[in-house]
């Protein structure tokens, strides 16, 4: 007989699978309908369940739109930590390594582009939403910022800032992802990483010598 605590393991970890089989929906029906159009009800059918067991795990709507975004939110994080704390990297490459981290495939997907964008074009309405995204941004700022600054520090250069330079990547990253969502027949991975990498050449000559990214 299994132990009550394998019995109590095994319930937790099923209890997060059908979470996340439940968050995946979500996704897949707010790059469909946006965040007003998707209800539980569509939640339910996209994951091939009742609408009770929405209910049981998320309570209302306003909850599995928020849980969404919380498990989208560190999903990212998660990501952006491992390639600013990978070890024996200089701070160009790990800038390198977090520019193409926005251009991976797995962070760079049309489903997830279409959440993102819905829910910053509620963020101001939604102070919880709000919160979320200014929380993570102000890190991911902060952490670029840094970077940016050992770089023109280390090379010496002149005319340029960390804020300048964090300011046009993330435009650029911001651009780049509209694009993929809006014209994803004509948009290029590889070219788009190239346009990245020709901007860190020309601001940082001495740190990204490589004809590619």
């Amino acid at each position: 007989m299994p132990s009550t605590a394998k019995k109590k393991d095994s319930r937790t970890a099923s209890r997060e699978r059908r979470r996340e089989q439940l968050i995946d929906a979500t996704i897949k029906c707010i790059s469909k309908r946006g965040l007003g159009g998707t209800t539980m009800a569509d939640v339910a059918r996209e994951a091939g369940l009742s609408q009770g067991i929405v209910n049981l795990h998320f309570q209302t709507k306003e909850n599995l739109l928020y849980q969404t975004l919380q498990y989208l939110a560190d999903e990212y994080d998660e990501l952006f930590r491992r390639e600013l704390d990978a070890p024996s990297l200089e701070p160009a490459q790990i800038l390198l390594g977090l520019m193409r981290l926005d251009l991976r495939p797995s962070v760079c997907d049309r489903k997830k582009l279409a959440v993102w964008f819905a829910y910053w074009g509620e963020a101001k309405a939604m102070p919880t939403y709000r919160k979320i995204c200014a929380q993570y941004d102000n890190g991911y700022d902060e952490a670029m910022l840094d970077l940016c600054q050992q770089i023109i520090e280390d090379g010496g250069y002149a005319g340029v800032t960390a804020a300048q330079v964090t300011d046009a990547l993330s435009s650029m990253t911001d651009g780049l992802w509209l694009s993929c969502l809006l014209h994803p027949k004509s948009w290029d991975r590889h070219a788009a990483l190239a346009s990245v990498y020709s901007y860190l050449k020309a601001v940082f000559p001495q740190h990204y010598q490589s004809t590619t990214p």
